[in-house]
């Protein structure tokens, strides 16, 4: 293809395309990595067309400097993957001979230095407070707050739940895979069981659709909320309670969750199969809340410093 021929959008579908050849992408991952390419290519190379060729290591401090004033330093971790993986599919293709991935600058982020962000008993008193049934989407908003809050779910993981992977006898639901490509099994916890029985019974509009979850008004009718769906259930939620959640969106509630188990003696072990974590190291941020633990490992004051 020649120089002029590349427009943004034919070569970010090139992009995405090298991606799922050779990496076997999900889609989700694909979707973020595609934001951030557009975004590095409109600021560095302006509108179409554009000539990859012209890249430069400049332009990506440049970019990589100014996202840092947006994102978190885990964020960021996720803008220098997305570009480590476009310049290799630059190189390959021949779009740009310059190793541009080994100018993107390194971006400080302490493992597990901060303390997860979970509700406190107040404030998810006053969010499911707040889940009025009687409101247009009530009661399926109820039964998404109160799945996320119990099950501590991925906001795709409940975007994706099917009618069949219910198990009303044994009480379980079925999650056929998780981020880890793994399935798993999990109990129903009664009260998310009501909710979504409630759902069902009273709001569900009549679709062919087989995911639980559906939108209930406008054109989209019966088709399934998707996972950017889910979290602006839980957005609106918190404005309606009024409550400043420490983390915006639906994973505040799983790592309520998670916090919750290991202030009741759960291992991280258990917490990390309930979560779906592929490493204990994602789980190892918890054991900051697990007092009793910290205190038999705390070293002693010393005494002469106390005198």
């Amino acid at each position: 293809m020649s120089v002029d021929a590349w427009s943004l959008d034919t070569l970010v579908e090139a992009y995405k395309q090298h991606q799922r050849r050779t990496r076997g992408l999900r889609e989700q991952t694909l979707r973020g990595y595609e934001r951030l390419v557009r975004l590095f290519v409109r600021a560095a190379l302006g509108d179409d067309p554009i000539d990859p060729a012209r890249l430069s290591s400049a332009d990506v401090i440049g970019f990589v400097a100014a996202m840092r004033g947006r994102f978190s330093p885990r964020s960021m971790k996720a803008v220098r993957t997305a570009l480590r993986s476009f310049f290799r599919f630059l190189r390959v293709e021949g779009l740009c001979e310059e190793r541009l991935e080994a100018a993107i600058p390194a971006v400080a982020g302490w493992r597990l230095s901060t303390l997860p962000h979970c509700l406190s008993d107040e404030q998810f008193a006053r969010v499911l407070a707040s889940l009025d049934a009687s409101r247009p989407c009530g009661g399926r908003d109820r039964a998404i707050v109160v799945c996320l809050a119990s099950l501590g779910l991925r906001p795709g993981e409940l975007a994706n739940l099917r009618l069949e992977e219910i198990d009303w006898r044994a009480g379980t639901i079925l999650l056929r895979e998780r981020k880890t490509r793994r399935g798993t099994v999990l109990p129903l916890p009664r009260e998310a069981g009501r909710a979504i029985v409630a759902y069902l019974r009273e709001e569900r509009p009549a679709t062919d659709e087989r995911r639980l979850f559906v939108q209930q008004l406008g054109p989209a009718r019966g088709r399934p909320l998707t996972s950017n769906a889910v979290s602006g259930v839980v957005v609106r939620a918190f404005r309606r309670a009024q409550v400043e959640a420490p983390l915006a969106g639906a994973y505040v509630f799983r790592h309520t969750v998670a916090s919750r188990m290991v202030r009741r003696g759960a291992s991280l072990k258990e917490v990390a199969d309930f979560l779906g974590h592929r490493s204990l190291d994602t789980t190892a941020i918890y054991a900051k809340l697990d007092l009793v633990a910290l205190r038999e490992v705390a070293l002693p004051w010393p005494e002469e410093l106390t005198r």
